[in-house]
């Protein structure tokens, strides 16, 4: 039924145009549902890039609100500033066969963003989960 609607109804009511749409949201879907973990960054960067910069204004949060909003209207089980013992994670996506934790560095490094995710443990609540993480 979702696929049906994402293809068939929403292009008709909301006028999607794939030329328009690089992030197509489709792609990105299929991707989160099948950890091309590569490929769905790649098309998140893509899509921040395309914000206009007055829209940010440096603030960490509109990406948090933003990605929150998208994961949610597409179905997916979503978390923000999920806390744990050692510090809050910026983001936990959770379908059934995959988990995300993502920190955001607007002034830092991909690098960065994944030692804090390292150094204070965020996968830690999911290790015993099951799911694949990310």
């Amino acid at each position: 039924m979702e696929e049906g609607f994402v293809r068939f109804l929403l292009p008709f009511y909301a006028n999607v145009n794939k030329v328009e749409s690089p992030f197509e949201i489709q792609k990105f879907v299929r991707e989160v549902r099948f950890g091309d973990y590569d490929s769905f960054f790649r098309r998140l960067q893509s899509f921040f890039a395309n914000t206009t910069y007055e829209v940010i204004r440096e603030q960490e949060l509109h990406y948090e609100n933003v990605l929150f909003i998208v994961f949610k209207l597409v179905g997916f089980y979503t978390q923000v500033e999920y806390h744990t013992s050692k510090g809050r994670i910026d983001l936990v996506l959770q379908t059934d066969k995959l988990i995300y934790v993502m920190e955001f560095k607007l002034d830092g490094t991909a690098e960065e963003a994944l030692q804090q995710i390292h150094d204070k443990h965020y996968a830690l609540p999911f290790a015993s989960d099951g799911r694949k993480l990310f």
